[in-house]
C-alpha cells in the first residue's frame, strides 16, 4: 500500500490553485449533486463528524484563510461562512466539508459482517471513477470492480487488516499516479462519457481505455498524483479518505531536474496488468520518447547522470 505516518500539520494541504478547485466543486456540485456527492443516513453523524474536524483543525492551520465563528467557520478566500451547528444542516455534510477543501473526501464505515463500506463520500474531482459507481459497496468489491491489479493476490487481506488496525492518533499517507490525456481535472473525458451512454442494443457503452484517443501530441498528456490520508474519526470510528489531486503537464512536470529519466524508468517498469490499467498502450510511445529526449537534455547538461538522479519518483 506504501504508507507512511502523517504529521498532523500534514493532514490537508493547500496551494495557489485553490481558488480553480473551489470553483470546479462548487460547478460539479450544482451539475450532478447526489452523483458525486452523497452521506448515506447511517453515516450522517460520522459526516458531521469530519465537518467538525476541517472546521476546527483549517482555522488553526491556516489562520490567514479561516476564522472560527460561534456556529462554524468562515472561509476569508470566498467569503462563505458555513453553519455547522444547524440541524439539519443547509446542505449535506460532505457536500460542505468538500467545499471547505482542495480534496475529494470518503468515509468507510465497519458494519457487522466486518466489511467496511463507502457511504459517505464527496467523489468531485477523482478524474477517472465516479462515486455513483463505488457507493455503498464494500472496501474489497471498490477494488475489484474497478480491476485493480494485484488486488486478490496481493493487497486484500493487508489492507482488511490495516482498516481493522487504524487509530484515531495514527494517521498515514500514501500516494499514486497516473498518465492522462487530456486537461479536465474534474473527469477525464478522453475514456467516455461520464454518464453511461446507451449503444446499440440498448447495451450500456464502458468508459475506459480503449475509448481513447491513441497517441495523442505530447501537450495532451497530464501527470495525475494523488495524495491519500487515513485516519479514523474518533467519535464514530469510520476510517476518512482525503485525496488530494496535483495535476500538472507534463512539459512542465520534466522541466524538475532528474524527474524526465525517473518518471520514464517507472512508466517502463510497470507490469503487463499495471500497464493496462494506467493505460499505457493509448500513450507510452509518444510519452517515453519525449521523456527520453529530455533526460538526455538534462544528461548532455551535466543535470543528472546517464541514471538519472539517486532516489524514487513519483511516490
Amino acid at each position: 500500500m506504501g504508507l507512511r505516518t502523517m504529521q498532523w500539520d500534514e493532514w490537508i494541504e493547500l496551494d495557489n490553485h485553490y481558488l480553480r478547485y473551489q470553483g470546479d466543486k462548487k460547478r460539479r456540485i450544482e451539475e450532478r449533486g447526489e452523483k458525486c456527492s452523497k452521506t448515506a443516513p447511517e453515516a450522517y453523524d460520522g459526516a458531521v463528524e469530519l465537518l467538525e474536524e476541517l472546521c476546527s483543525y483549517l482555522p488553526q492551520r491556516y489562520p490567514s484563510l479561516y476564522q472560527s465563528t460561534p456556529t462554524g467557520i468562515h472561509n476569508l478566500v470566498t467569503q462563505e461562512t458555513f453553519d455547522i451547528t444547524a440541524r439539519s444542516l443547509a446542505e449535506d455534510p460532505m457536500q460542505m466539508a468538500a467545499r471547505l477543501t482542495q480534496d475529494d473526501l470518503a468515509i468507510m464505515f465497519e458494519k457487522s459482517d466486518g466489511q467496511y463500506y463507502l457511504l459517505a463520500g464527496s467523489i468531485l474531482l477523482a478524474g477517472f471513477w465516479r462515486l455513483s459507481d463505488k457507493f455503498g459497496m464494500p472496501l474489497s468489491e471498490i477494488h475489484t470492480s474497478g480491476d485493480v491489479p494485484g488486488f486478490k493476490s496481493k493487497l486484500e487481506k493487508g489492507m482488511m487488516n490495516f482498516f481493522r488496525r487504524i487509530q484515531p492518533g495514527q494517521p498515514v499517507l500514501r500516494n499514486n499516479y497516473f498518465i492522462q490525456v487530456d486537461d479536465d481535472l474534474a473527469w477525464s473525458h478522453s475514456i467516455g462519457s461520464e454518464d453511461p451512454v446507451e449503444g446499440a442494443e440498448g447495451i450500456m457503452q464502458a468508459t475506459g481505455w480503449g475509448s481513447a484517443e491513441k497517441n495523442k501530441a505530447i501537450e495532451h498528456h497530464y501527470f495525475r498524483s494523488e495524495r491519500q490520508s487515513l485516519r479514523r474519526l474518533p467519535r464514530s470510528g469510520g476510517v476518512v479518505f482525503t485525496i488530494r489531486t496535483y495535476f500538472e503537464p507534463i512539459t512542465k512536470v520534466v522541466e524538475e531536474v532528474g524527474a524526465p529519466g525517473r518518471l520514464a524508468s517507472a512508466v517502463r517498469s510497470w507490469g503487463d496488468d499495471v500497464a493496462r490499467y494506467k493505460g499505457r498502450e493509448r500513450y507510452g510511445d509518444v510519452l517515453l520518447e519525449f521523456l527520453d529526449g529530455k533526460h538526455r537534455e538534462q544528461v548532455e547538461k551535466g543535470l543528472v547522470g546517464e541514471e538519472g538522479e539517486d532516489g524514487k519518483y513519483p511516490f
